[in-house]
This record gives C-alpha cells, sequence and structure tokens, in this order.
C-alpha cells in the first residue's frame, strides 16, 4: 500500500507539473482613468472612450469551438482608489431580458448575466467575482479550490445597469480595499464571462472548455497593469450591530423575553492580501433559515454554514478533507451557546504559502453543565507545481476550567486534530485529486484514530472517471468536525462518457454514468454496497432529464428505524437487499416558469417498498417578485410489526425585491416527519453599501393541533465603517 501511494504522488507530481498558463496569449492591457468615472452606465466618458476593449468572446455553450455570436465588449481602468469595469452586452435577439429578481448573488444559470473573475496573484487557484444581472442585481464571491465561488461572502463596492435599445451596459467601481493583493504584482489572472438565456450562449473571453465553467482560473488570461497597483493605504473597517428583540416560548411557558444588544465587528488588513476579522459578542439573527431535509439516512445530515464571520478565506478551514471527512465544521461553534469573542487571520503570505488562524471563545451554560470553551484552527497551504498545493491543519478544542457535575451530561476535556492534504489540480484542469491523512487526539481513545483517504478524477471532454477511497478509524473523533460515520474502509470509483450530437440536434449531449460504492466494517466485512446505473440528457435548451436504475444491500451496524420517527428498530446485523429505479428533470431556465422532478421508486429496508417523489415549481414576474415552492413526499410500506409511513415536507417560498437594495423574503415549511411548521420572514434594506436594516420574524407551530411552539421578533441595524 505504502509503495501504491508513492506511485501514485509520483505520477500526481508529474501530472501537475505540465504547468503552462493556457491562455498566457489573452492579455488585457489596464491604464490609468483618463478622466473621472462616474457610475451610471454611460459610456460617454473620456475614460472609457481611451481604454482598450475586450472583445471577441469565444463561445462555451453549447458549443466551444467557435466565437460568440453575441457580442461582448469589456473595458477597464483605475485611479487612486478603485478599479472599474464597464462592459456592452449587445442583444442578438429581440425581446425581454431574463432575470429572477434584483436579490444580491442570483442563480447563475436562471438570469442573463455578465461576470468578472479575478485572481490577483496569478495562481489559478484563488480570487474574487463580481458581476451583475441584466437587472442591476450584485453578485460577489470569494474564489477557491481553482473555479469555485463562495458567494456568501459580501464586501463593499457599487455598480449600475443602464438599458439601451441594443445592449445592456453594467458598470462598476471595485475599491482596491476589498480586493487581496500584493501591491508589486503587475500581471494578475483576470476572465470575463457572458450569459445570454435567450440564445442559450454562455461564453468568456479566454476560451474555456465546454466541460469546465468559465470561473475555472486554468483557463484565465492575463491583466497586465501599466505599474504596479497602488497600495490601498490602511484598511479598516468597523462594523457595529445593535439589535432590539422579543421572544415567547408557548410549550414551556416562560414568560416573554425582550432582547437588546450591541456588538462589533472590524476587518483589518494586516497586509493587502492578509486580513484580519475581529468580533466581539457577535449575533447572527439576521441569517436564513436553513432548507430542511427529509431524514432517512442512518447518520447525520449536513447543514451549510451562513454566517458571515466564518466565511472570508473559508475554504482554507472547512474544504480540508471530503465530504463526509471534515476535520473542522464551522457549525460546530456557538449553535445554542454564546459566542464571546473570536478572531481570524486569513489569506496569502506570498504568491505560495496561505495562511488561516481561527480562535473563538464560547460562554458557559449553566442549564446543561457546559463549559466556557475554546476554538482554535491553524491551516496552512503551500502551492506547488502549477496549480496544486499541500495542506496542513491543526484543530484544537479545550473546556476551559472544567469540572463535571452531578446530574449534567459528561463533556470532554479536550479534542485536537491534525492533519496533512496534497491537493492535485493540473495546468488545463483535467486531472483533479486529493491525498489526505488526519489523527486525533481524545482523552481515553488511543490506537485506531486516524483516517486515510485518496480520490483521482479525470474530466476528458468525453470520458470522466473517478477512482475514491476512504479508511476511518474507530477511535477517529472531530468533535469540530463533520465525520457522521467511523470505522469503516470504502472505495467509490465511477465511470462516465458524454456523446455530442450534431449542431443542428435539439439534443446537446447524452451519455451513460456508472458507479459503485462498497463499505467494509473494522471486521473487512461488507457492510453495504450500492451500484449505480445512469444515463441524461441534456437539450440545446438546457432542459435536463435522467434516467437512472440502482441496487444496494445493507448490514446494519447498529438498531435503526427506518422511517426515523422514533418507532421500531431494525436489529444491529440484520441484512438488507433492495433494487429501484428513478427519474430527474429540470425545465430550461430562461422560461418566467420553471420547474423541476424527482422520482424514486423499489425496494427498501426489511423487505418493504418506498416511493419518493419531489417536485420544484417556481414563477417570477421580472424582476420584481419570485414565487416558488418545493414538495418531498415519502410513502413507505413495511411488513408487520413495523408501521408504514407517509409524510411530506413542503416549503412555499416568496421573494420580494422591490429594489436592489430592499429585499423582503417569506419562506414556510411545513415538515410532517418532525411534526413542525416553521416561518420565516425577513426584510432587509441596504441603505448604503455592505450596511443594513433587517426585520426577522419567526415562527414555530404544530401542525395538528395547530397551535404555537415559539415565535421572535428581531430588529438589527449594521453600519459598514471604512476608516
Amino acid at each position: 500500500m505504502r509503495l501504491l501511494f508513492t506511485i501514485l504522488l509520483t505520477l500526481l507530481g508529474a501530472v501537475s507539473s505540465l504547468a503552462q498558463k493556457k491562455n498566457e496569449a489573452f492579455q488585457y492591457p489596464i491604464r490609468r482613468a483618463a478622466s473621472p468615472v462616474v457610475i451610471d452606465g454611460q459610456v460617454s466618458e473620456e475614460a472609457w472612450q481611451k481604454a482598450d476593449v475586450a472583445g471577441d468572446f469565444y463561445m462555451v455553450l453549447p458549443m466551444d469551438t467557435s466565437k460568440a455570436n453575441v457580442r461582448t465588449d469589456v473595458r477597464m481602468c483605475y485611479d487612486d482608489r478603485n478599479v472599474y469595469l464597464l462592459v456592452e452586452n449587445y442583444e442578438k435577439l429581440p425581446g425581454p431580458i431574463f432575470v429572477e429578481s434584483l436579490k444580491r448573488d442570483f442563480s447563475f444559470g436562471r438570469n442573463d448575466n455578465f461576470l468578472l473573475f479575478i485572481d490577483p496573484f496569478d495562481d489559478q487557484t484563488n480570487g474574487f467575482s463580481f458581476g451583475a444581472n441584466a437587472a442591476g442585481a450584485q453578485w460577489d464571491g470569494q474564489m477557491f479550490e481553482g473555479a469555485s465561488v463562495n458567494l456568501n461572502w459580501d464586501n463593499k463596492w457599487t455598480s449600475a445597469v443602464k438599458h439601451y435599445g441594443d445592449r445592456w451596459v453594467f458598470e462598476a467601481s471595485i475599491p482596491f480595499k476589498t480586493l487581496r493583493y500584493k501591491k508589486s504584482i503587475t500581471r494578475w489572472g483576470i476572465n470575463f464571462s457572458r450569459l445570454d438565456l435567450k440564445t442559450t450562449e454562455k461564453s468568456a473571453w479566454a476560451p474555456v472548455p465546454r466541460q469546465f465553467p468559465t470561473a475555472s482560473l486554468a483557463y484565465s488570461g492575463v491583466l497586465v497593469w501599466d505599474v504596479p497597483p497602488p497600495d490601498p493605504g490602511p484598511n479598516v473597517s468597523i462594523i457595529p450591530y445593535a439589535l432590539g428583540g422579543i421572544s415567547a416560548n408557548r410549550l414551556t411557558g416562560a414568560p416573554t423575553e425582550y432582547r437588546h444588544g450591541v456588538g462589533l465587528d472590524a476587518k483589518i488588513g494586516v497586509t493587502p492580501s492578509l486580513n484580519l476579522d475581529l468580533t466581539v459578542n457577535p449575533d447572527f439573527s439576521q441569517v436564513e433559515v436553513d432548507r430542511q431535509q427529509t431524514n432517512l439516512d442512518r447518520f447525520e445530515l449536513f447543514f451549510p454554514e451562513r454566517r458571515q464571520f466564518f466565511l472570508e478565506n473559508s475554504d482554507l478551514f472547512s474544504n480540508v478533507g471530503f465530504t463526509t471527512i471534515r476535520p473542522f465544521f464551522s457549525r460546530r461553534i456557538g449553535l445554542g451557546v454564546p459566542i464571546q469573542f473570536g478572531a481570524r487571520l486569513s489569506g496569502k503570505l506570498n504568491k505560495d504559502w496561505r495562511i488561516g488562524l481561527l480562535d473563538m471563545q464560547t460562554g458557559r451554560v449553566d442549564a446543561t453543565g457546559l463549559p466556557a470553551q475554546n476554538f482554535a484552527v491553524l491551516s496552512l497551504q503551500r502551492q506547488v507545481f502549477a496549480r496544486s498545493n499541500i495542506g496542513a491543519i491543526f484543530v484544537n478544542k479545550e473546556s476551559i476550567n472544567y469540572t463535571p457535575q452531578e446530574g449534567k451530561p459528561v463533556y470532554s476535556a479536550y479534542n485536537r486534530n491534525a492533519g496533512l492534504e496534497y491537493n492535485l489540480a493540473s495546468s488545463n484542469n483535467i486531472w483533479r485529486g486529493k491525498f489526505l491523512v488526519l489523527k486525533s487526539f481524545s482523552p481515553g481513545k488511543r490506537g485506531d484514530d486516524f483516517v486515510q483517504a485518496a480520490n483521482l478524477t479525470y474530466g476528458g471532454r468525453h470520458w470522466t472517471w473517478q477512482w475514491q477511497h476512504e479508511y476511518v478509524g474507530t477511535n477517529y473523533t472531530a468533535e469540530v468536525g463533520y465525520v457522521p460515520r467511523r470505522g469503516y474502509f470504502k472505495i467509490a470509483p465511477q465511470v462516465g462518457y458524454l456523446f455530442f450530437p450534431k449542431p443542428s440536434s435539439k439534443i446537446l449531449s447524452h451519455g451513460p454514468q456508472v458507479a459503485t460504492t462498497l463499505f467494509w466494517d473494522k471486521t473487512r466485512r461488507v457492510s453495504d454496497h450500492e451500484s449505480y446505473l445512469a444515463y441524461t440528457v441534456r437539450s440545446r435548451s438546457q432542459n435536463l432529464f435522467t434516467a437512472w436504475v440502482a441496487t444496494n444491500y445493507i448490514r446494519l451496524l447498529a438498531p435503526f428505524d427506518p422511517t426515523n420517527l422514533g418507532r421500531d428498530t431494525l436489529a444491529t446485523g440484520s441484512r438488507h437487499f433492495w433494487n429501484a429505479w428513478g427519474t430527474e428533470f429540470t425545465s430550461k431556465p430562461q422560461s418566467v416558469f420553471t420547474y423541476a422532478f424527482t422520482t424514486r421508486y423499489g425496494g427498501y429496508f426489511a423487505g418493504g417498498t418506498r416511493l419518493g417523489l419531489t417536485g420544484e415549481v417556481g414563477y417570477r414576474f421580472q424582476p420584481y417578485v419570485s414565487l416558488g415552492v418545493a414538495a418531498v413526499y415519502n410513502d413507505i410500506r413495511l411488513p408487520e410489526p413495523l408501521d408504514n409511513a407517509r409524510f411530506w415536507l413542503i416549503g412555499p417560498r416568496a421573494e420580494v425585491t422591490f429594489t436592489n437594495k430592499l429585499f423582503w423574503t417569506t419562506f414556510v415549511q411545513y415538515n410532517e416527519q418532525i411534526q413542525n411548521v416553521n416561518l420565516n420572514t425577513r426584510l432587509q434594506w441596504r441603505y448604503a453599501p455592505a450596511s443594513d436594516l433587517f426585520v426577522v420574524y419567526t415562527d414555530n407551530y404544530l401542525p395538528a393541533p395547530f397551535s404555537v411552539k415559539n415565535r421572535a421578533l428581531v430588529v438589527k441595524l449594521t453600519y459598514w465603517w471604512n476608516i
């Protein structure tokens, strides 16, 4: 096994070292603005007349073998404070634009839009994205892993969109203080992306193969500065908040609680590429509620982090490992427990080194005996070869002055994790992979307390394949991580192929995918086995249809209720076999009426059957109102003495965007499995850049008899102040 890994790492290094920037020839010269720039969507200023034009975009979809049919012209310039961008998005076909709403960070595939991707270190791995849809809604995010964009990252910048008869113009001003860069570097990675839904054409200035997103920094061009970018100067932002609220718990009969508080966040640019975040008495009451899931799994479900403090450069912390092997998961901090203060240092030390350092302190909870705890994380990342990197992480959770209390739960004195990983990304993005080792340290747990996992993916034009294996020891413990399953070895190979019909065909692509997943327990016996065969068809208008069949085997390693309703359980060691089939369909995004559905029917635990149906419909009154409803239905039939079960999860949602600064969202969730109805309505007024007033009302009800469980109202004001 050791020899195998040595050979694998040698191969990965050889693949990654084929390091030539693919689109080196695509260079855009940026010069100082010839006149002041007013952000109004007009092209008349002298600065724009004298700026170079980046045009002649290349088509990415539906085909990547020609120039774009839809014209896009881009201009850029700068002054001492800002980078300026102006884009003329020409229309080829008559008719209205396609947008969902004026909401920030819109869904890419459902909006006519233009996006900018910037890689200030030209490392083809990390960067920033800015853009807008055709109605003027902003998009901004932090880029990581070469093509991913974290849209939960928000920062301070301004933009405008103006419509003319034959085009819509997007103009933006991005402060240098918003970006993270080293002022001596005069070559940045850059690319521009355009999506035009009327023609179903996606295009990019620097060409990108169709199997990759236009965000792929492996295919970025070069932004060439006439002189080094200016020093942004002192970069300190103070973001105070004040809130007031009221809550009532009808289940416990507790008296009404009145809430008020103040707190402070601060962002300090230690260097132009390294940022220090501080928080004192943080509050996250404005964060959108989780979308509930029907739980038919034997293991813990995953819900994403949405709290702003944890999001900048979050990949340094939360992307270490695999989907179900995360040594650090920020949602373990501060849920149901007060956070007293925290600090986070993250960013680039230089072109090759990145650092992430986080420390959070939570308070004690007397009712449960939970002690005050400190959470500390150190993450280091060193770029190697063209786009690959080696990373190290250390996670420490420590209970402060903890003595177990009689009659109260017992908490661990500490839990620590240390690990190394190698992330492969070839220069052309076709080869990707990861090699990971982790070890935990916990009181009373020694031996078999480590993780070893690896994967390797090939993403060609026609063929795709992946190999992944995982080993998680029985005693491996990540109390600040997300590792829902322990004591197993897993392999998961898969392979797929795509056919591309003639350009005249209504079918854009189609092809099969085959995958299998095998789990072995600590006795080296198979505990889980799933084989999966699917066939996917994508139309030129972007309808997507998939049909699949699967066969499953599970040997239970612990008692399990197959309905997760708290009823009878199946015994440890019992074996279960079944076959199932299903379909998936997603409608074309350019319609104002959209819909999607999935079906699943077949066997289930104990020789039973399960019918699963999901559906989602949406309608938009462009660009102000977006309505939608999602529904999940499960019908589980089990032999006696087990009980049958039928339950719904229904979630209507309404979004009203009065302007691109005033939003109202209402989300209702009826979950029959947990007997709860949740109402969350949120009004957000962005009265100044990155500064907001929130009004949030939340209700939880018992569905039958319909009665209030608890409710709360919070008003919160934040202000982003640049010093």
